[in-house]
C-alpha cells in the first residue's frame, strides 16, 4: 500500500528522481520518460471519463485501464536488476493483454465495417478516447525504445499491454461515436 503524507520533499529540485528500487536516475532518463507516458495516457483516459459516464459498460472498462496503467508505470519505474528486491514487484501480465483483446473484440463486433480512415473527430467522448489513443502512442514508442536500449530490461507483457490498448481506444472512440454511425470518415483528396 502508498502512504503520501508529503507531496513535495524538494529531492527533485535538481533534476533527479528515485526509481521504485531507490535508484537515483535523472528526471530526463528514457526509464522516467517512458513511465511518464504512461502517466500521461492515464491522465487522458481521465478526461474521456468525462464523456463516457452516461456508458456503463464502456467507462467500466476505462476505469479498470487506469488501474492496469498504474500497474504498468509500477513494473517501469522496477527496473529488473540481479539482485531480487525484498519485495515482489508488480508487473504487467498476460491476463492483462488477453482481457484488452477481448473486450477490443465485444465492442468491434457491434461497430459497422470501416470504408475509410477515421478522422479523430465526431462526439466529445470520441475525440477525448482518439487524444488517449495517441498519447498512448507516444508512451508505447518510448517503452519500445527502452526495451532496446542495451542494460534495460522492459517485460513483454508491458509492450503488448500499451500495443493493444492503443487499438483498444480506437475501437472505443468509434464505439462512443454511436457504435461507428457518428465516424468522421477521412475523403482523401477532397481538399486539393
Amino acid at each position: 500500500m502508498v502512504t503520501l503524507n508529503k507531496i513535495y520533499t524538494r529531492t527533485g529540485d535538481g533534476g533527479s528522481t528515485r526509481l521504485a528500487t531507490g535508484a537515483p536516475v535523472s528526471k530526463a532518463s528514457l526509464r522516467v520518460e517512458a513511465y511518464g507516458g504512461v502517466d500521461e495516457t492515464n491522465a487522458f483516459l481521465g478526461v474521456a471519463r468525462q464523456y463516457t459516464a452516461h456508458d456503463p459498460q464502456l467507462d467500466a472498462m476505462l476505469e479498470r485501464i487506469q488501474n492496469d496503467l498504474f500497474d504498468l508505470g509500477a513494473d517501469l519505474a522496477t527496473p529488473e536488476q540481479h539482485e531480487k528486491p525484498a519485495w515482489e514487484p508488480l508487473r504487467i501480465v498476460e491476463s492483462q493483454v488477453e482481457r484488452l483483446e477481448q473486450e477490443i473484440d465485444r465492442l468491434n463486433d457491434e461497430l459497422s465495417s470501416l470504408t475509410s480512415f477515421v478522422l479523430p473527430a465526431g462526439s466529445p467522448a470520441s475525440a477525448a478516447l482518439h487524444v488517449a489513443r495517441t498519447v498512448c502512442r507516444r508512451a508505447e514508442r518510448v517503452v519500445v525504445l527502452l526495451s532496446e536500449t542495451e542494460g534495460e530490461v522492459v517485460g513483454k507483457p508491458a509492450l503488448k499491454y500499451l500495443n493493444r490498448l492503443s487499438d483498444l481506444l480506437f475501437v472505443a472512440a468509434r464505439w462512443a461515436n454511436d457504435k461507428g454511425a457518428g465516424d468522421v470518415l477521412w475523403k482523401p483528396g477532397a481538399t486539393r
